[in-house]
């Protein structure tokens, strides 16, 4: 068996893989609370923008991870199309779940399904982004620990949606993307602690593209993409917002007009 070390530069990756988490989480949920305020194409946009912020937090918390993921006796390579393919289920899927909580009639429904859809593609895009991996040897899962990964996965899911639906101050949305964060990065060690690799030591070159080559840089690219999107919608106006408010303390007069 191969020693598999999950923090191969210390607390680096697994620090900056949960701030990124949470970072695409708070701005996924920013999103999602916004789009819940606004109608039309507006509504659709904002709720594109938050299953892209999920689903690109999710991918790169992941490979930023596995950049710390080492098994010794063998290098690893990531297969290309798999690896793009993970992103783009990330994204697809968190956006179904994204939409079934934006245009549901039925709150609790749409937050049951939401929150079973974001949870799976969640999980998925976690186990594609590690049927990516190329390494000299076979990789086995613990199912028990495979299972519990993707129930942590649909409960952190669900309960980041029911914040994104129930609480409005910035306060609560940052303390729900940061549950939602630690939420995606112990679903990934969970994912992670159920991997076993039989190592069968060979001097063959590894098909698909190192960390550093492919991983890293994409991680960059994703990221500066979070960090730019946040900054674009924390400076948009709210007036919407201010309207809300002020409309929400007098609905007693509306409904009696």
């Amino acid at each position: 068996m191969g020693h598999l070390d999950h923090a191969a530069f210390g607390w680096l990756t697994p620090v900056l893989s949960y701030v990124m988490a949470c970072i695409g989480a708070a701005l996924g949920l920013r999103c999602t609370v916004r789009a819940l305020g606004a109608t039309g194409r507006s509504r659709r946009n904002w709720l594109l923008t938050a299953a892209s912020a999920i689903g690109t937090g999710i991918w790169t918390m992941h490979f930023v991870a596995m950049l710390g993921f080492s098994v010794s006796g063998t290098e690893m390579r990531y297969n290309v199309p798999l690896t793009i393919l993970s992103l783009l289920v990330a994204m697809v899927v968190v956006g179904a779940g994204v939409f079934a909580v934006g245009y549901g009639r039925d709150r609790g429904r749409a937050l049951v399904l939401g929150g079973l859809t974001t949870g799976l593609g969640v999980a998925s895009m976690h186990y594609l982004g590690m049927a990516a991996l190329r390494l000299h040897g076979q990789v086995h899962y613990d199912p028990a620990l495979v299972a519990l990964s993707v129930v942590i996965a649909v409960v952190a899911a669900t309960a980041a949606l029911w914040a994104a639906l129930n609480i409005k101050s910035p306060v609560a949305v940052a303390i729900a993307s940061l549950v939602m964060g630690g939420a995606v990065s112990s679903m990934h060690y969970t994912g992670m602690i159920a991997v076993s690799v039989r190592v069968s030591p060979s001097g063959e070159a590894l098909p698909g593209a190192t960390a550093m080559q492919f991983i890293f840089p994409l991680a960059v690219g994703l990221g500066s993409y979070l960090f730019l999107t946040s900054a674009f919608v924390a400076l948009s106006p709210t007036a919407g917002e201010r309207e809300a408010s002020a409309s929400a303390q007098r609905p007693v007069e509306s409904v009696a007009r």
